[in-house]
């Protein structure tokens, strides 16, 4: 194993960040401000690193079946499913305990939030594309705390099938805002993964009203879990697991925003699209935030090969680039006029097959 593996330990440090927002308001930062501290964080001092530690574009071999199959790597991934709830528990007990104001209460719920889209969502969307049952359903437990369960059948079976044409919901159109783009991907994605387990069930001549809906059954396990939060910690408890479901469901929309705006797949003929490669997403090479986030900014690689575990995903120069690292990009996203001076040229540059830079 590489030293540079070792970063990807990473991403468990932000589980702390809950505690040290507790610990500052204990020691006298206004609440309010001490609640939004994991995105100040996140936002403002995560940036600031990427860019000191600079990028990585070294390759390792993707057909090398023993760094592929190396438990410490799956390891990190599955551990998630404990590290995740851990942090959910603790925020839903202090959001009933802190003494937030409106304020401070929408900070906390979005700092749950985006620590969500990190340590449950970005996990899971590795776990849900491999074979092993117990990375699927490990990576559905994940997306389940967070009720956007609908993830683990649309983004296998939709997104990475419509990926840069118009049938996708969750690819930006060029010229389109984040805040248009928002509500249009949370609604499609829930309705589309009903309709794709809808179909494969009929496909199977099997009744889609029963357990063997997936989407039945992972809907199921979030009502318990919203019941356990109401009878737990009452009304706020429910509210805070139902709101902190929407952030974080929102944070990896945003991402996906950011990872395909613009660009399209050639249409060969109605319906029917060029094969995805690792030239119809955008790619970041930011070696902090890579280890951050399991390697997600190598997305051009990811989409080319889907199954493709995230320690041997390969970073592409001719792939389009990214100017900076998803936290700085997020960020960018929420001012859409700064966003489409900045990347609305890369993106024309991207379709017409030049390098970004």
């Amino acid at each position: 194993m590489r030293l540079r593996d070792l970063g990807f330990i990473l991403p468990f440090s932000l589980a702390l960040l809950p505690a040290g927002a507790v610990a500052l308001i204990a020691a006298g930062w206004p609440a309010s401000w001490g609640a939004a501290f994991p995105l100040l964080v996140i936002f403002g001092v995560l940036p600031i690193i990427d860019v000191l530690c600079g990028i990585d574009t070294a390759n390792r071999d993707a057909n090398d079946a023993d760094i592929e199959r190396r438990g410490y790597f799956r390891m990190l991934t599955l551990l998630t499913v404990l590290v995740w709830p851990a942090v959910l528990i603790y925020c839903a007990y202090e959001f009933t305990l802190l003494p937030l104001g409106p304020f401070g209460k929408l900070a906390w719920i979005l700092s749950t939030g985006v620590l969500g889209g990190i340590l449950a969502i970005n996990p899971a969307h590795e776990l849900v594309h491999k074979s092993a049952t117990l990375e699927r359903v490990a990576g559905g437990l994940l997306l389940t705390s967070v009720g956007y369960h609908g993830f683990k059948i649309e983004h296998v079976r939709g997104h990475h099938v419509n990926v840069a044409t118009p049938a996708d919901s969750s690819s930006a159109n060029f010229g389109e805002s984040v805040y248009a783009f928002l509500p249009r991907a949370l609604r499609d994605n829930m309705r589309y993964a009903w309709r794709l387990e809808a179909q494969r069930l009929q496909q199977r001549g099997r009744r889609v009203w029963s357990l063997e809906n997936e989407m039945l059954r992972w809907t199921a396990l979030w009502l318990v879990l919203l019941a356990a939060f109401a009878l737990w910690l009452g009304a706020a408890g429910a509210l805070f697991f139902i709101a902190q479901g929407i952030a974080a469901a929102s944070t990896l929309e945003i991402i996906n925003y950011v990872e395909h705006y613009g660009l399209v797949r050639t249409a060969l003929a109605p319906g029917r699209y060029e094969r995805v490669t690792h030239l119809h997403s955008w790619n970041a090479p930011q070696r902090f935030s890579n280890w951050l986030l399991f390697n997600l900014q190598r997305h051009s690689d990811h989409h080319a090969n889907a199954r493709r575990r995230y320690q041997v995903l390969q970073h592409h120069d001719d792939s389009p680039q990214l100017p900076a690292g998803y936290a700085t990009m997020f960020v960018l996203a929420l001012v859409p006029p700064l966003w489409r001076r900045i990347m609305d040229p890369r993106a024309v540059r991207a379709q017409n097959g030049v390098r970004s830079v």
